[in-house]
């Protein structure tokens, strides 16, 4: 191991669990799996006893699995094969087909579960209802990250946030939001500002010296007036001259043009071409704006300019367009400490009250109320979860629209199993549907396989003290041009006895997100979110560590901070499959809505209907509500049951 490996602390042991490339371990394995650590160090807390204690728990408790998380390998490995059509033959004899359920549900994500509930809802309690998910916890992309440390348990989110949309939830979103007892009116109170106002913490961009010449981190982002804080930056005369100038008001870049040619030239524009070719921005300042760009890995290059001007991006206020107000995030948004991952935990509290002792939790309790996995999957249950149970091949007993049973086949330890279903709901990828059911027509075929889903990166590092960031006077950086753009602290919000974190000697988690793309490379925004799927695929838990304690020792260590000393576990929720396709006038043909791709794709096929969020073309939390919704009422409407 080199010097700056050793340096780095990648030879010191923190909590994590990368054994078997992020894998959980079984109990029976925790003693053997102490042999592939590396060796304590001798000021280190931790005991070879406690790590098995703790991989024990982690075996029962997939939250307090750590290393690789999110699609861990396990869980999405199984894609290739699928595509490659090993399984286009059924590969379950008839015969061995023992179980039977009214409904089952590919996916337990916030969508699977939702239809689960929406189904319950409709028919009642009687009905038998099958959850599989091929992930070791259910909730898909909302994802619980638990640490135990220094007597203190942390909650991280490792993946979708919390319920905030730019459009107005539904009646159906939100009478289920009331129902599982979220008040998304109180989220002032629990939402943890405390740390930023006691210690008058703020914004900060890091400035990379592979892009700017030198490391060096500059407070202030957001607050010091715009040539205050560049004067500070590492920038060229010419850059940081054209950067004042657009951060203050700016001409009027297409005079001449009225305001709809104004907006139909910026539509097909990418925001760097209108920096570069209407702004005339020198190319030296191109690397500020890298982490800059619209939801859903939109990144620069790739984001239509008038989006970037509805955004209130800069460079456009001398224009003289005016856009209409829109919903605001703000007036319904909710954050729990474990993001949405308590939004799925309150739905299976409600499938399956017998996995949280009975007990019907609300808001103010669930995140502490702890999941009994072994009561998922009981053969008592009218509704069950199965995870870690992929499905390979779905296919009618006979032809699509008279068949009255569906056949479902997935992959559990290693073999393969088979049920059987009066309907079936398909709450997972839509790129992987035509594999899963090669029988479907191929123009609902091609219009499934139009998203890449967005490749993100949720990572929770917990750090011993967060004195480097009291120093530095930072809460959160932006690095427009490292490996992760955004590292925040995250004190966690304080719910129900959960207590954030207000002491800069205590532990506390740094939050990372990586929107993993080929910003600059010529590619469009689907061929950036299949680079960054590859990227995210062929990645092992050390390389994600080595970035991490290097980018935080760069960052941080101005402020005394050691990347070998100050970290205590990382878990790297890596998400090559991530969020939902969003449409955008650069890269997508302008067509009415019933002609859109996700519209085509999420056609009722005989008795299998398709909800998630690619089905809405919407990467939130309410449209994957919906779309199980719409789901569930199309088989009802199917059986003549509305």
């Amino acid at each position: 191991m080199s010097d700056e490996y050793r340096k780095l602390g990648m030879d010191r042991a923190i909590t994590r669990r990368d054994f078997m490339n992020g894998v959980a371990i079984g109990i029976t394995g925790a003693s053997a799996a102490l042999d592939a650590l590396p060796a304590f160090a001798e000021n280190s807390p931790a005991t070879p006893q406690a790590a098995a204690a703790a991989d024990s728990d982690a075996a029962n408790y997939p939250p307090l699995r750590q290393g690789l998380r999110g699609n861990l390998p396990s869980a999405v490995d199984i894609f290739n094969p699928i595509r490659d059509g090993k399984y286009v033959q059924f590969p379950v004899a008839d015969s061995e087909i023992t179980e039977e359920y009214d409904l089952v549900i590919v996916g337990g994500g916030i969508s699977g579960l939702s239809a689960a509930h929406f189904y319950r809802l409709g028919l009642g309690p009687k009905y038998k209802i099958l959850v599989l998910d091929n992930h070791d916890d259910f909730g898909g992309h909302a994802k619980r990250n638990e640490f135990h440390y220094d007597g203190k348990v942390f909650y991280g989110y490792g993946g979708t946030m919390g319920i905030a949309t730019p459009f107005p939830y539904s009646h159906g979103a939100k009478a289920l939001v009331k129902e599982l007892g979220i008040e998304v009116s109180q989220n002032s109170k629990f939402f943890n500002r405390t740390i930023e106002q006691n210690y008058q913490l703020q914004g900060g961009m890091f400035f990379d010296k592979e892009h700017f010449g030198e490391d060096r981190l500059v407070a202030g982002n957001g607050r010091l007036p715009w040539p205050e804080f560049l004067a500070k930056a590492p920038l060229t005369d010419a850059a940081r001259a054209d950067l004042i100038r657009l951060h203050g008001k700016n001409p009027d870049y297409m005079a001449g043009m009225s305001p709809g040619e104004k907006e139909a030239k910026l539509a097909k524009m990418s925001y760097q071409d209108f920096l570069l070719k209407i702004a005339k921005v020198t190319p030296e300042a191109i690397p500020f704006f890298l982490s800059q760009g619209g939801r859903n890995n939109k990144r620069v290059d790739t984001m239509p300019a008038l989006e970037a001007a509805e955004h209130n991006a800069i460079g456009f206020n001398g224009l003289g367009l005016k856009f209409e107000e829109r919903f605001s995030e703000a007036s319904y948004t909710l954050h729990f400490p474990d993001g949405n991952s308590s939004v799925a935990r309150l739905i299976v509290s409600r499938l399956i009250p017998a996995a949280v002792g009975g007990q019907v939790p609300d808001m103010n309790t669930i995140v502490q109320t702890k999941v009994d996995y072994s009561k998922l999957d009981l053969p008592e249950s009218n509704i069950r979860i199965r995870l870690s149970s992929p499905v390979v091949r779905v296919l009618h007993d006979g032809d699509p629209e008279s068949a009255t049973t569906v056949r479902i086949a997935y992959i559990n330890r290693g073999k393969a199993c088979a049920v059987r279903a009066r309907n079936c709901i398909l709450a997972c990828y839509n790129r992987l549907i035509p594999y899963l059911m090669p029988e479907i027509p191929a123009g609902q075929k091609a219009a499934l396989e139009y998203p890449v889903k967005v490749p993100m990166m949720y990572t929770n590092v917990l750090i011993k003290k967060w004195t480097a960031f009291q120093k530095l006077g930072v809460a959160r950086i932006n690095a427009p041009a490292m490996y992760y753009t955004n590292t925040t602290l995250d004190p966690g919000t304080t719910f129900g006895g959960y207590s954030g974190v207000t002491n800069p000697e205590e532990p506390i988690l740094v939050h990372l997100t990586r929107n993993p793309n080929k910003p600059g490379a010529g590619l469009n925004r689907k061929q950036q979110n299949a680079a960054g799927q590859q990227e995210l695929l062929t990645m092992t838990f050390e390389d994600h560590e080595y970035k991490i304690r290097d980018q935080l020792g760069r960052m941080l260590g101005p402020g005394g901070f050691d990347p070998a000393e100050d970290i205590a576990a990382i878990t790297v929720n890596r998400w090559p499959y991530g969020y939902a396709y969003t449409y955008d006038t650069l890269g997508d043909p302008d067509v009415p809505l019933e002609q859109r791709p996700h519209v085509l794709g999420r056609k009722r096929f005989g008795l299998v209907s398709v909800a998630n969020s690619d089905a809405g073309a919407a990467a939130f939390t309410n449209q994957a509500m919906d779309e199980a919704n719409r789901a569930v009422e199309e088989l009802f409407v199917r059986q003549g049951l509305c």
